[in-house]
C-alpha cells in the first residue's frame, strides 16, 4: 500500500483524486488542507497544515509516512505560489517521501504571455524547484477542463464557467478562426491516469493525458447538434425559440483583439463578476484565448499516458455533449 497526501484535496481536482483513489484498496489518501483537521463524507483524513512552516509540513508527511505527495494546490498568486514551494521543500527534507506531482494540470504556456498571467510564472517555478530535488517528479498536462462545458449532470467538482462557448445560453466567442486542435479532458479521467501512474516506478516528467482532441468550430456543430435534438415545442402551432436545429449566436474575436485583453462577453461570465472584476476576466480569457490560437492546447500525441495506460477509456466531448445536453 501506497501513502498519499493531496494538497488541496477538498475541491476542485484535489477532490476528484480523492475520490478515485478511495475506489483503489491499494492506496491510502489523506488530505492536507488549511482547514481544521476532519473527514470527508467518504472518510479521507484531513490534516491541518501551516504552509508557512516546512518543518511542520515534513513532521507531518513523516508521521502519516507519505510516500508520494500529490500536489492540487490552485496556484493563482504569490501566496499560493509560495506554499506550494514550501510543500515541495518540505516533501525533499521528508525521510518518508519519494515521489511529487506538482500542481499544474493545464498546458505548455507560452512565454510570451507569462507576464499577463503571474500564476504561470509560479507553476513552472514550481516544477523546476521539485526537479532540484531528490524526488521523482511529474506535472501533468490535460488541455481544458471538460467538466466546464458540461451540466451538472456530469459528476464534477470543476465549476468555473467555460472558455469561448456558453452551451446553456447557445453563444460562443471563438478566439481566431476557430480551427486550432484543443484538447479538452474529463477531471475524473486524469484521476484514473493518475492512479495508475502511482503504480509505475518510473515516472515521465511531464504526464500528458489527452481525452479528446477537436477543433472550437467542431465543438460548436456538436453542441447544436446535441441540444437540437429536443422534440420542438409548439404554442398556437408555431414553434418556439426551442427550435430544433437552431444555431448558436457565434462571434470571432481576432488575435489584435485578444492582445487587447478583450474578449467576446458570454452570458456565463456574468455570475463571477461578483468575486472578481470584468477587467480581469477579460484579461485572463483573452490570454486564455491566445493560447488557443498559438496551439498550446494542441498537446502532442506521443509518449502519452493514453499510451502507457490504453485500457483507461476517456469521456469525449461528443460523449459529454449526448449526456448532458441532449434535447436540451
Amino acid at each position: 500500500m501506497v501513502n498519499v497526501a493531496i494538497a488541496g484535496g477538498t475541491g476542485h481536482i484535489g477532490r476528484t483524486i480523492v475520490d478515485v483513489l478511495g475506489e483503489d484498496p491499494g492506496h491510502k489518501a489523506i488530505i492536507l488542507s488549511r482547514k481544521e483537521n476532519g473527514r470527508l463524507d467518504d472518510g479521507a483524513e484531513i490534516i491541518a497544515v501551516d504552509y508557512k512552516n516546512v518543518a511542520a509540513i515534513q513532521e507531518t508527511l513523516e508521521k502519516y509516512n507519505i510516500d508520494t505527495v500529490v500536489s492540487c494546490l490552485m496556484i493563482l498568486d504569490d501566496d499560493s505560489g509560495k506554499a506550494q514551494v514550501n510543500l515541495i521543500e518540505a516533501a525533499a527534507a521528508s525521510s518518508a517521501t519519494n515521489r511529487i506531482i506538482v500542481s499544474d494540470y493545464s498546458l505548455p504556456y507560452p512565454d510570451e504571455t507569462k507576464k499577463d498571467v503571474p500564476y504561470t510564472i509560479w507553476r513552472q517555478r514550481g516544477f523546476e524547484e521539485a526537479k532540484k530535488t531528490n524526488l521523482q517528479v511529474t506535472r501533468f498536462w490535460n488541455g481544458l477542463w471538460l467538466d466546464y462545458y458540461a451540466s451538472p449532470s456530469l459528476k464534477s467538482y470543476m465549476k468555473e464557467p467555460a472558455y469561448a462557448l456558453d452551451i446553456a445560453n447557445r453563444m460562443a466567442g471563438i478566439p481566431g478562426d476557430g480551427n486550432q486542435p484543443i484538447v479538452f479532458t474529463y477531471s475524473y479521467d486524469v484521476a484514473r491516469f493518475l492512479r495508475a501512474l502511482l503504480d509505475e516506478p518510473k515516472w515521465p516528467e511531464t504526464s500528458i493525458v489527452i481525452g479528446n482532441k477537436i477543433t472550437l468550430n467542431e465543438f460548436v456543430k456538436k453542441a447544436e447538434e446535441a441540444r437540437g435534438t429536443s422534440i420542438a415545442k409548439f404554442e398556437f402551432r408555431r414553434v418556439t425559440n426551442e427550435m430544433i436545429g437552431r444555431k448558436f449566436e457565434v462571434h470571432y474575436d481576432t488575435v489584435e483583439k485578444l492582445k487587447t485583453h478583450q474578449v467576446t462577453e458570454l452570458p456565463s461570465h456574468h455570475e463571477l463578476y461578483g468575486f472578481i472584476s470584468k477587467e480581469s476576466i477579460q484579461r485572463i480569457f483573452a490570454v486564455t484565448g491566445q493560447w488557443m490560437v498559438s496551439g498550446a492546447f494542441d498537446l502532442p500525441d506521443e509518449d502519452t499516458l493514453n499510451k502507457m495506460f490504453p485500457d483507461i477509456e476517456t469521456l469525449t466531448v461528443e460523449s459529454m455533449l449526448e449526456k448532458c445536453w441532449k434535447g436540451k
